[in-house]
């Protein structure tokens, strides 16, 4: 799957968040290393705490779908649903792709003229693992 492509799906996905509150809406998708996509929108709540980001959703019915090996992830943004800069994922969603994700892991984060690749590891330096931390 191209980067291009998996943009488009993660800008398709921005289209279903529910974001009453801020307006603010957020899409991912992500690219399992044997092909499939799961695609994931922000959902918020009116006590703020209990909202998810749209790259934990799909991470979440990734894993709950078995899937355990991740290649990419393309992430967009903006208000009312129009990208209007580039918006790396939040610290949570960080931890939660460090879980599951190697080093190589690929974040491309879409802005109104295309998309920056960035890895896992250049978005998270010096980042804690449970595979590395505690032998896991």
């Amino acid at each position: 799957m191209t980067a291009e492509k998996l943009c488009e799906l993660a800008k398709e996905a921005m289209q279903h968040a529910y974001a009453p509150y801020s307006g603010f809406k957020v899409g991912a998708a992500l690219l399992c290393k044997d092909g499939t996509v799961y695609q994931g929108c922000n959902i918020e709540n009116a006590a703020y705490g209990p909202t998810n980001c749209g790259e934990r959703t799909a991470f979440f019915k990734a894993v709950y779908d078995g899937k355990r090996e991740f290649e990419a992830i393309a992430v967009c943004g903006g208000k009312d649903g129009v990208i209007t800069g580039s918006f790396p994922p939040c610290g949570v969603c960080r931890q939660v792709m460090r879980e599951f994700c190697k080093d190589d892991f690929v974040i491309y984060m879409m802005n109104p003229h295309g998309y920056e690749a960035v890895t896992l590891a250049e978005l998270l330096p010096f980042s804690f693992s449970a595979s590395e931390h505690m032998g896991i």
